[in-house]
């Protein structure tokens, strides 16, 4: 578990997000992915105390799905896109980031 990890700086390029993390370490987030795996309660669903997901249906992307128009600070511990398409209703939690990077680094 990464503990008071920060991000020191983002910034969009084309279609990736570069990450500049406190620790010293950079990574280049491409956005498919990014979108793709959105951890809100739409998009990876909730769940319930028996352990059931509750999701929405599922959402038809286009090419406007893959692009940020801006990024929001949530608190000192995460960001929250917000997509060309509307959709801004995922918060990344650097933890969260952390590990998409970790799967999905360019």
């Amino acid at each position: 578990m990464v503990t008071d990890l920060q991000l020191n700086h983002h910034e969009v390029l084309n279609d990736l997000l570069l990450l500049k993390w406190s620790d010293g370490s950079e990574n280049a987030l491409e956005l498919k992915p990014m979108r793709d795996n959105c951890p809100c309660a739409h998009c990876a669903g909730e769940t319930d105390v028996f352990g059931n997901i509750y999701k929405g249906p599922p959402q038809m992307m286009n090419k406007e799905s893959y692009i940020i128009t801006g990024i929001q600070p949530v608190g000192y511990y995460a960001i929250r896109p917000f997509w060309k398409d509307g959709h801004h209703d995922g918060i990344y939690s650097f933890e969260f980031l952390k590990k998409l990077c970790s799967t999905f680094d360019s």
